[in-house]
């Protein structure tokens, strides 16, 4: 069914000139990037030029989604966005939840592209092919739940979403996020900060037209089938139940819950009272879901005259940063800041780990009191997190020095703590452990846009029963070895890891939620994700065209990175996670570096990537369909 694929709609918005034009990509394209991240890359990458300020007007943005989003079936309602990230320098790459995805597509448009500046703050509305700039200098200051209102009130409907940036993004915070219904976040890479560099408050769109499946008959079967799923899936819906935050109390049992600023991985006073049975039982007014979703696994958490339901609740990583990083034990204050980044509109992973990373700082006397605007900044201070997250939003203060990140900060401080940091590429870790999971450790290590626990399957499930489903589903796509634990990290480890890699980036790439498709524990695997193409549009594929659309995004991210001056040097895990871990079941743990750096070499290899930097061959770019970007010659070597 190739010469069915269809066109892709393209808006394409000139903020300098305020100008709006729709353009078409064919099939034939389209298909070779279908949407999602792989999209977003090849338009970007379009209009980019090599070497230029990401908060500049050169920056591209794009939003994008794919071509099986609005399809009513769980798990599939996807917004990704791209553009050069302030954060780390390399191409930035974010997604999110919610309706807003099903909205854009409903109105006709699988993508939109922001280039150059307004002189003014706007926010652009779409309803169907009515699309308009409009201005927003009387949103703009306001946290999102006010702008939420404000924009619904102005349009008199209330059958809007809307993705927009706080005054996080409008005050340029590294790592601010673009936030729709309040309370979901483009969460990594400062993609809010690149949005509030052009002035652009929000992208607001009607509900459009909902889809209708190419096969409905079939499609329908698939769709009805996740009722009986998650009957037989204890793990999705554990996950509906109690949310991302169930696990871990079991982790810091394990002696791996990332603590104090990864100094520890056990955090026995804590973890009991923040994980997701304590909040179930506690705080919990309900579930949440996305568009067409039967998972529910949004958390909405209410304190009275504390935290409004509104802007949601806390997931498990947001659990990890403000709590066990921070020492803190208190499922309130954790809350709280969560419903603070989702007002002013910051990513709670890299907030969480930038405090966490100034209370050791605090800790050693590498900050002291003063420094700090008067905070007494030590672990376990759970009323200072609410105090910083409006520091930093604001740019205020010692707020100024956390809104660069905590790599950035730890420039400016010296003294050595920048070994006190944990982050990839400038980006702070997320709370997964390498220590326990080495194969994440790997990717963490060369993902092009830092680490990031969700661009390949954990370690865990190879330890499972060859006769699981996690075991039978993981055999599709290759990776049959089993192991007896985690800690192992050898030739086949490191191939489970660029393979599932390949596998979750086609994820990003259809824009299809890692908690409903996947390629082990999701309620979807490899098998349905090949249906879904073919009832859903007609797109009779193969598991082998979808990893090698995955490899393609992979190689486009690398290829950018490259021509920005990237090289295998900057795929470098943090001293931390080398630094013996303190106390509990992990005392004394570290990751062996000789294995890891030797896995590193032979995922390059594997990839295809040249051993000397660590980028693409030209071999590789050209068997992925890629010389459109040679041709650039924007780049001599790789």
């Amino acid at each position: 069914m190739y010469n069915q694929f269809p066109d892709a709609r393209i808006l394409k918005v000139d903020l300098t000139k305020g100008e709006i034009n729709i353009d078409k990509l064919p099939g034939e394209i389209y298909r070779l990037y279908p949407g999602g991240s792989a999209l977003g890359l090849y338009l970007a990458m379009q209009d980019i030029k090599p070497g230029i300020d990401p908060l500049s007007p050169a920056n591209t943005l794009v939003f994008s989604v794919s071509v099986l989003t609005g399809l009513p079936i769980s798990g599939i309602s996807r917004l990704n966005v791209t553009a050069k990230s302030p954060l780390t320098g390399t191409i930035g790459d974010s997604q999110a939840g919610g309706f807003f995805p099903a909205h854009l597509k409903g109105n006709g448009f699988d993508a939109i592209v922001f280039n150059g500046k307004s002189d003014k703050p706007v926010y652009l509305y779409i309803n169907g092919d009515k699309v308009e700039l409009r201005d927003a200098r009387d949103i703009w200051g306001k946290v999102t739940g006010d702008s939420e209102a404000a924009i619904r009130k102005e349009l008199n409907r209330k059958d809007v979403e809307i993705a927009q940036i706080g005054p996080g993004g409008e005050n340029l915070v590294k790592y601010a996020c673009i936030i729709n219904m309040c309370n979901r976040a483009n969460g990594r890479n400062g993609m809010g900060a690149v949005m509030g560099s052009k002035n652009l408050k929000a992208v607001v769109v009607a509900k459009g037209k909902a889809m209708k499946p190419y096969n409905s008959e079939k499609f329908l079967e698939l769709s009805k089938s996740v009722k009986q799923r998650l009957l037989e899936n204890e793990s999705v819906a554990g996950l509906g139940k109690y949310g991302t935050d169930g696990d871990l109390e079991g982790f810091s049992d394990e002696g791996f819950l990332a603590t104090r600023n990864w100094t520890s991985g056990y955090f026995p006073e804590g973890a009991q009272k923040l994980t997701g049975t304590t909040m179930y039982e506690t705080i919990l007014k309900e579930r949440d879901t996305c568009f067409a979703c039967a998972v529910r696994c949004k958390r909405v958490v209410e304190i009275p005259g504390m935290v409004d339901p509104l802007y949601g609740g806390p997931e498990y990583e947001t659990v990890g940063t403000f709590g066990s990083y921070c020492g803190v034990t208190n499922l309130e204050y954790v809350s709280l800041a969560n419903q603070l980044c989702n007002m002013y509109g910051l990513d709670t992973i890299s907030c969480g780990a930038t405090i966490a990373f100034a209370m050791e700082c605090y800790e050693r006397g590498v900050l002291d009191k003063e420094k700090c605007d008067g905070i007494e900044l030590n672990f376990g201070n759970a009323e200072a997190l609410p105090t910083l997250v409006e520091k930093i939003a604001k740019r205020e203060g010692f707020g100024d020095l956390l809104a660069e990140g905590s790599y950035r900060a730890a420039e400016k401080l010296g003294k050595d703590s920048i070994n006190l940091t944990v982050t990839v590429k400038k980006q702070e870790l997320p709370v997964h452990m390498p220590q326990f999971k080495p194969a994440v450790g790997l990717v963490y290590a060369v993902n092009p846009f830092g680490a990031d626990h969700q661009s390949s399957e954990h370690d865990p499930f190879l330890v499972m029963p060859p006769d699981s489903r996690e075991r039978i589903r993981l055999a599709k796509i290759g990776i049959t070895k089993g192991y007896k634990d985690n800690f192992t990290m050898d030739d086949d480890k490191v191939r489970f890891a660029l393979d599932s890699q390949r596998y979750f980036s086609i994820l990003d790439t259809l824009c299809l939620c890692q908690f409903v498709w996947g390629p082990a524990w999701e309620l979807y695997g490899p098998d349905e994700m090949i249906d879904l193409c073919k009832y859903g549009i007609g797109w009779d594929t193969s598991i082998f065209e979808l990893m090698r659309v995955g490899e393609r995004r992979i190689n486009m991210m690398r290829y950018f990175n490259a021509r920005e001056g990237f090289t295998k040097d900057d795929d470098k895990l943090p001293e931390k996670i080398f630094t013996p871990l303190v106390g509990g079941p992990s005392d004394g743990v570290v990751l062996d570096r000789k294995a890891h750096e030797k896995a590193k070499e032979l995922y390059y290899e594997l990839a295809g990537w040249n051993k000397e930097t660590g980028n693409p061959t030209e071999a590789t770019m050209r068997k992925l369909s890629l010389q459109w970007l040679l041709e650039k010659q924007e780049l001599i070597t790789c």
